[in-house]
């Protein structure tokens, strides 16, 4: 039999317990939360056209280790969490890492939509970081921004205990994740990203772009619902800002190489080409992929998803490792 003392540590710890558990639910409770986007809406939707696609779920390699869920950055009292896969064998350097955005519309969508990649970037050597940031129903631009560079500067303050190499840092993004990938590529240095001062640094050098648009006021690209809503207002209200939002016009001297690997929809690359032209005044490398006749998130189903990864390991193996 249990003691009385022991009893009532048990009742006290089990009391504790719940009382975090239903602090934790009521906090998150507090978040307004757009659910439309997920991988099985997106594959019902997408079958009406490609009825041969599959959801692509690559088995976890035996070389590669996970922790999930850790909390990168605390705003009051919400939390912000990433997941990180790594290989178990830590080069003597460290090895390049990637952080992973997620689509969505700047709205919807959850950083276990990006996993499937990350299991095969790790696999690969690579630490991959898929991360969670403030939608715009619950914060609009620039704060998805900050938490996307308080991530990285969270990847260089660990990059010892999870083998990365801090100065071979990507950023991989899907759909309007691939335009904040881009944007963080084109404004390395910038101070209206960071939150506090910091003695890491939020830069990246290397930009994964997948289907996002790289200027929100373009020949190319609609004026959109979800882009006027992340960035606080129409592009008539806030011209300034939906400038200073796009890649395109960002681009400098400071910029990271580039790919871009992209659907048959020219709107989902706006701007791509302009961008191109002008990353070539400053030599600075950049490729692209473009499949023809596909759905925007392409990067979800077979047969793309393999091509994708390859192109990607690719375009790695040509900025940080050569």
């Amino acid at each position: 039999m249990k003691s009385k003392s022991n009893q009532s540590f048990f009742a006290i710890f089990f009391i504790s317990f719940g009382l975090f558990a239903n602090t934790a639910k009521a906090q998150l409770s507090k978040i307004p939360r757009d659910t439309s986007f997920t991988v099985q809406s997106t594959l019902v939707k997408e079958l009406k056209k490609f009825p041969f696609i599959t959801v692509a779920d690559p088995l976890m390699a035996k070389n590669v280790r996970v922790t999930e869920n850790i909390v990168y950055q605390t705003l009051g009292d919400r939390a912000l969490h990433l997941d990180i896969l790594f290989p178990k064998k830590h080069s003597k350097v460290g090895n390049p890492a990637v952080i992973l955005i997620h689509g969505g519309g700047w709205r919807s969508g959850e950083k276990s939509q990006a996993l499937a990649i990350a299991k095969q970037l790790a696999a690969a050597g690579y630490v991959a970081v898929a991360v969670e940031y403030r939608l715009s129903l619950e914060a609009i631009y620039p704060a998805g921004m900050q938490d996307l560079r308080s991530a990285i500067r969270w990847m260089r303050e660990n990059s010892a205990k999870y083998g990365i190499d801090e100065n071979k840092i990507a950023a991989m993004g899907f759909s309007s994740g691939g335009q904040m990938a881009a944007l963080l590529g084109n404004s390395n240095g910038d101070k209206k990203y960071d939150q506090i001062e910091a003695k890491k640094s939020g830069d990246i050098q290397a930009v994964i772009d997948v289907d996002g648009v790289l200027a929100f006021k373009h020949p190319e690209s609609s004026e959109g619902t979800y882009a006027a809503a992340w960035l606080g207002g129409t592009s008539a209200e806030l011209p300034e800002i939906w400038q200073e939002a796009s890649a395109l016009s960002r681009v400098d001297e400071h910029s990271a190489p580039i790919i871009f690997i992209n659907s048959s929809t020219p709107r989902f690359h706006a701007g791509r080409d302009d961008m191109i032209k002008k990353l070539n005044e400053f030599h600075i490398y950049s490729e692209v992929h473009e499949f023809p006749t596909t759905p925007h998130p392409f990067w979800f189903f077979n047969p793309w998803f393999e091509p994708t990864v390859s192109y990607t390991l690719g375009f790695l193996e040509q900025v940080f490792r050569k």
